[in-house]
């Protein structure tokens, strides 16, 4: 669409909502923020000086009038906000359809899905930096606006260049026009029912990401996932499909002569993957496919991937201290991500859960508690879930004391482990500082 001059409303600042203000003002729109919390004075000053008119969020600044409206993707579809804008009929986007409506043509990966986004997100990219150097780049939810990456690379003026991007619900649910080259829901699994509505919403909203797919873009499907299979069948996938299964040998992609087989190429020996569990397989299994879609060599796959250690905060190995092993997988925001996580261990595992009270149901996780000899709860909602898990948990407030007492009962060969199941904004800004607490209590011990 045409930006110059028109009437935009951005809700929510942070990161991405700076982004859109920045790509909004070279494009010449007329620019208001909406911001629950008073910007920093570094913020203030800019968005003072570029004549943005600033507006707490009332309910009388969504009775104004707008052209367009840019949704920060932490405002939840299910808020009064987002209804009365509905009502009015004032389109809302997020700065991801932005950032692709205002963008020279590009090489788009999309990586959306309950668990795996971002070592998925993060491996793809490596994998693009090996083989197009300066050209290759990463964002969206991981942590770069895309908006920012146009900016700072140029997009509205060059093309060609290749972008893995991790891409939540949040992100898809106002996609109007955005198409990647290739996607892939990683697998859908409860979560998000707090902000989503209801689970039908969470999980239709994830196909969204293949919505405007056509022709011989490439949708990465996961031949394993049966309620993906139950959400492609209601919302049909319109490009060609590249299956794969950790389970099955007669996909695209399978695990064959403990290789890594596409297409009946042995590709990856299971041996370069050094990353801890079977999930970690399943995202270079995606990861390498995209590549290979890409024109990626072998050489390339087997050397990038030989030297990928991991993400931070996704099952990370923290330290050993006293035969005592610690890891932080603070990104286990959800029940399916710690049931990864504790797949990773076969015993003696002592887990600390907690932090946001998102209302998830802990029935299946208790089927998968084997590896786990105590629970620790903390956090607001540390003794709900904690005591859903187990009978006998110990519960404390914070997270520092959930690791002095997980070292008080640990003996060596133990796991301590990090995995706590819900988000963390009872006690944190986000999973990264409460995983980098976690890490600094562990390295002060």
């Amino acid at each position: 669409m045409e930006y110059k001059d028109k009437k935009v409303l951005v809700i929510g600042l942070a990161r991405s909502g700076m982004a859109a203000i920045k790509v909004l003002k070279k494009l010449g729109a007329r620019i208001y923020l909406s911001e629950r919390n008073e910007p920093d004075k570094k913020d203030k000053d800019y968005l003072e000086s570029i004549g943005v008119t600033v507006y707490d969020q009332d309910m009388s600044v969504f009775e104004k009038d707008y052209d367009l409206v840019i949704k920060n993707p932490g405002v939840p579809p299910v808020s009064p906000i987002v209804k009365r804008l509905n009502e009015r009929n004032i389109p809302i986007i997020t700065e991801i359809e932005l950032a692709y409506d205002v963008s020279k043509p590009q090489h788009y990966v999309a990586i959306t899905g309950t668990n795996g986004k971002t070592t998925t997100t993060t491996i793809v990219y490596e994998l693009l930096t090996k083989a197009f150097k300066e050209k290759a780049h990463v964002g969206g939810n991981i942590g770069t606006p895309l908006c920012e990456l146009v900016l700072e690379h140029d997009l509205m003026e060059e093309e060609g260049h290749y972008i893995s991007l991790e891409i939540s619900n949040h992100q898809l649910v106002d996609i109007v026009n955005f198409r990647p080259e290739i996607a892939t829901i990683i697998n859908l699994t409860p979560d998000h029912l707090e902000t989503m509505g209801s689970l039908d919403a969470y999980y239709k909203s994830k196909t969204e990401v293949y919505r405007n797919m056509k022709d011989d873009d490439i949708f990465i499907y996961n031949a394993d996932d049966e309620v993906l299979k139950e959400y492609a069948e209601k919302y049909p996938i319109g490009c060609r499909i590249e299956t794969f299964s950790l389970e099955k040998e007669d996909t695209y992609a399978c695990i064959r002569d403990n290789c890594i087989c596409i297409n009946d190429e042995k590709v990856l020996p299971l041996d370069k993957i050094h990353l801890v569990g079977k999930h970690n397989i399943q995202n270079v299994m995606i990861s390498i496919m995209a590549a290979k879609a890409l024109g990626i060599s072998n050489e390339d796959i087997n050397e990038t991937i030989d030297e990928f250690k991991g993400v931070e905060h996704r099952i990370e190995f923290v330290r050993e201290l006293n035969g005592i092993k610690y890891y932080n997988d603070s990104k286990g925001t959800n029940t399916d991500a710690t049931i990864t996580a504790l797949k990773a261990f076969d015993s003696n595992v002592i887990l600390l859960v907690g932090g946001y009270e998102k209302g998830l149901d802990m029935s299946e996780m208790r089927k998968y508690l084997k590896p786990v000899k105590k629970v620790i709860g903390y956090g607001v909602a540390g003794r709900r879930i904690a005591g859903d898990l187990v009978e006998d948990p110990i519960v404390v407030t914070t997270l520092n004391e959930a690791v002095a007492e997980a070292n008080r009962i640990a003996m060596s060969g133990d796991v301590i482990l990090l995995s706590p199941t819900t988000s963390s904004f009872d006690q944190y800004s986000g999973y990264e500082e409460r995983g980098r607490h976690f890490k600094e209590i562990v390295n002060s011990l």
